[in-house]
């Protein structure tokens, strides 16, 4: 039931992006119209339309430390990717300030600013809190509100990491396999019953094989001879013979020694027809046990082939032939495997059995090895040879944290953790392992040592440095060099660690000094500085607006600082007798930034009930079956987070279009901005029902029909419906809700082009019901943002 509510609660967003003229029509127009500046007014000034000044002072400001951090020195937003260098584990574990929240309500976790004085039984993992910026704004990187180290073991840290999605070196995967048995899985295309190859100087000669002989010389002739059940065979001269039992050398002798009797100068060829075929039995742990007819030159894998292999509770290092009730070899399949060794594969006889004894000693290896999996041990192995039997290190490694983990009173114990050399020079610590063991091998410290530029410069973004050897002009030449409109001034924020806590200070650099290599401005740099290059002032090349739709010359018009909205529409041609002017749809940039600001912020609040809900949920998980069904609900809960993730606000300004002789001098005959977009569609000619209804459909525009009649369309209301929550979405850009209309709302008339929305009553959704204030975010999302349409939240 929860899987089909969750479809249903999602699957308006495929219906929908059929009738929404609003979200997709004009913006391919928008892609292809021209730009347009014959018509721009004389002495017109270009304003700014990039990195404004005040801009990049925005961007620059430390943001406000949230209640939940323990307190701290303020730090720089632009300190990215610092390592710590202490720390064998990992470079700093970047997570957010909402994960942060959680992670510390977990038992056993504690934070410090600083990594001294850890218990031996625990680690100390760097970490660096960061705030996700506003979707869409320029500044592209998560700004930093803190840093530290989490306290803990690693196995409740990664448990806690795993939990909450965070990405971290500290997590090895063991979901490796046992090794070796996907040789058998697929029978290799070149195992057929072998009855033309050559055969050996050993093979030996059994009843229904073929035998031919050619003789030249001083003579000539040729037999094709059967061996019979006797074993014997009949040559012209020679007689009868028996040849069972004799090795493939040992009957060209025999034959050669025969005619020498009869004939003088004469050379001999003996070869071998078509073989006979023999029975052999495979029992133990295979995967497909029982009598088997291979052909007589078939070995010990050939047979293990034809059987499907061995089944995972049979050993691959001391598989057994039995002849005449002895174990005649043993067979390690590891040999071949990790060595190319065949040297010990036997070619099978008669009634031959091939016994598989139960599995060994199993071990693991997870991790930077170049083999991972699942190892059966034969005799005494230790923890340098697993690693070498797993083919090695890779070539990422850290030989400063190898892992062992032990069964022991039934549960997982760390019996040793620390470094690989160590173990190498001391026997002692490369102790033998047991059954169960599981080896892990770490990665290498990533260590980064770079400074971020960005603004005025032709390739922002990271470069790498020497810290106190590279200077401004260095890294300023490697970015491409400056642009044109680019001011003489730039601001350098440098953060330094210390045992209080991260210091931050602002340097001013005057650019023409530093590339003439004034050493009071082109100075050197250390790691993590943040280079931010100044415009000059209200610098904007172009201010260009769009207008698409039915207008009579749609396109992209640039305009002049105070030009207002009536003079795009009679520049563009006026509306055409098509045009839907009620409808119309006014977009903004910066409208649209502070909805994406809104949107990001009503999912971060309710990101963090979740993540907070996730710590607690599975910690109270009484049962397997509850676990699961906790892990479910968690996975539902992060799929809706996604979903609201990538919502992506349109920045919609109200505002009420018509024609530009009315709309001179009022209010709505606004100053035009960059990145304007005005779209006129044309009469539309239905209304839109969505959400919890039995039929979320587009049904015709009728002018004599009320929001009841369209919901009774659609097949009604279903159980899971919130009615007093039902509203409409008007074409103009406003709401109206029921609970703001009361008893007359069900009988209000509609425009074309209106969405009634029936929202969920989410407290009917079981991995919904736990979520506080659902509905009021969801709310926001579709009423501050209007993105409902796309988002299909309803």
């Amino acid at each position: 039931m929860i899987k089909n509510k969750y479809l249903r609660f999602f699957i308006s967003i495929i219906i929908f992006t059929q009738f929404v003229f609003s979200d997709i029509a004009f913006s391919q127009q928008i892609q292809t119209a021209p730009i347009l500046t014959s018509q721009a007014p004389q002495g017109a000034t270009p304003q700014p339309f990039m990195q404004g000044q005040q801009q990049g002072i925005q961007q620059i400001s430390p943001p406000t430390t949230p209640q939940t951090l323990p307190p701290q020195p303020p730090v720089s937003p632009y300190v990215e990717k610092q390592s710590a260098f202490e720390q064998y584990l990992s470079e700093r574990i970047e997570i957010t300030d909402t994960q942060f929240d959680a992670i510390k309500k977990y038992e056993g976790i504690s934070f410090s600013y600083t990594s001294q004085n850890i218990p031996s039984d625990k680690i100390a993992v760097p970490v660096k809190i960061v705030k996700p910026p506003p979707k869409k704004e320029f500044i592209d990187s998560p700004l930093e509100i803190g840093g530290g180290f989490l306290i803990g073991t690693p196995d409740i840290i990664s448990s806690a990491f795993k939990i909450l999605g965070i990405k971290s070196p500290l997590f090895i995967s063991t979901e490796i396999k046992q090794f070796g048995y996907n040789l058998f899985r697929q029978p290799p295309s070149t195992f057929v019953p072998v009855g033309n190859l050559p055969v050996g100087p050993d093979y030996v000669i059994g009843p229904e094989d073929e035998i031919r002989v050619t003789i030249w010389g001083k003579v000539e002739g040729g037999w094709n001879v059967t061996v019979d059940r006797d074993g014997k065979i009949s040559l012209p001269k020679i007689g009868v013979l028996g040849v069972a039992g004799l090795t493939f050398k040992e009957l060209k002798e025999l034959l050669y020694k025969g005619f020498s009797k009869y004939y003088t100068g004469f050379e001999m060829n003996v070869s071998m027809g078509i073989l006979r075929t023999i029975r052999v039995y495979i029992v133990g742990n295979a995967e497909r046990p029982g009598a088997y007819t291979i052909s007589s030159v078939s070995t010990l894998i050939n047979a293990l082939f034809e059987s499907g292999g061995i089944n995972k509770t049979g050993t691959m290092r001391d598989i057994q032939l039995k002849r005449n009730g002895k174990v005649i070899a043993h067979f390690d399949i590891y040999d071949l495997l990790l060595r190319g060794d065949k040297t010990k594969d036997v070619r099978l006889m008669p009634e031959d059995v091939i016994f598989i004894p139960p599995v060994a000693q199993l071990v693991g290896i997870a991790g930077n090895v170049k083999n991972p999996a699942i190892y059966e041990l034969k005799g005494e192995t230790r923890v340098i040879d697993l690693i070498q039997m797993a083919g090695g290190l890779t070539s990422i490694a850290f030989k400063g944290r190898v892992q062992v983990q032990r069964i022991e009173e039934h549960q997982f114990r760390t019996v040793f953790e620390g470094d690989l050399i160590d173990i190498e020079d001391n026997e002692e610590k490369n102790f033998a392992l047991k059954d169960g063991d599981v080896v892990k091998v770490f990665s290498v410290v990533e260590e980064k040592i770079i400074v971020n530029i960005n603004g005025a410069i032709a390739k922002p973004g990271e470069y790498g440095v020497v810290p106190g050897v590279t200077k401004v002009k260095d890294v300023l030449s490697l970015a491409g060099g400056l642009h044109y409109y680019t001011s003489n001034k730039a601001e350098i924020t440098r953060v330094t660690v210390t045992q209080a806590g991260p210091e931050t200070e602002r340097l001013i650099v005057d650019l023409p000094k530093a590339m003439e290599g004034d050493p009071q401005h082109n100075i050197p740099l250390e790691r993590n500085d943040y280079i931010f290059i100044h415009t000059i002032p209200e610098w904007q090349l172009y201010r260009i607006i769009s207008i698409v739709g039915e207008v009579k010359f749609p396109g992209n018009y640039t305009v002049k600082k105070g030009e207002r909205l009536s003079s795009l529409i009679e520049r563009a041609g006026g509306f055409t007798d098509r045009a839907y002017i009620k409808g119309a749809l006014f977009t903004r940039e910066s409208v649209r930034i502070l909805q994406q600001k809104s949107l990001d912020e009503a999912v971060d609040m309710l990101e963090q009930t979740i993540l907070s809900q996730t710590a607690s949920t599975m910690e109270t998980a009484i049962s397997g079956e509850a676990a699961e069904q906790k892990k479910a609900a968690i996975g539902q809960r992060r799929e809706l987070l996604s979903k609201l993730r990538s919502a992506k606000a349109q920045g919609r300004l109200t505002i009420k279009i018509d024609a530009p002789e009315k709309l001179k001098g009022t209010g709505a005959d606004i100053e035009l901005e960059d990145k304007d977009m005005l779209y006129i569609p044309s009469q539309p000619s239905s209304v839109m029902v969505m959400g919890a209804v039995y039929n979320q459909n587009s049904f015709l525009y009728d002018t004599k029909s009320d929001v009841s009649s369209y919901i009774k369309l659609a097949g009604g209301v279903t159980r899971e419906a919130d009615e007093k929550s039902i509203f409409i979405l008007k074409v103009d850009g406003t709401a109206i809700s029921k609970r703001q209309e009361g008893w007359g709302f069900m009988r209000a008339k509609l425009d074309p082009g209106d969405t009634i929305v029936v929202p969920h009553e989410y407290e009917k959704i079981a991995w919904m019901r736990e979520i506080r204030d659902l509905t009021t975010v969801l709310y926001q999302i579709a009423i501050t943002t209007g993105v409902i349409k796309a988002m299909g939240l309803f």
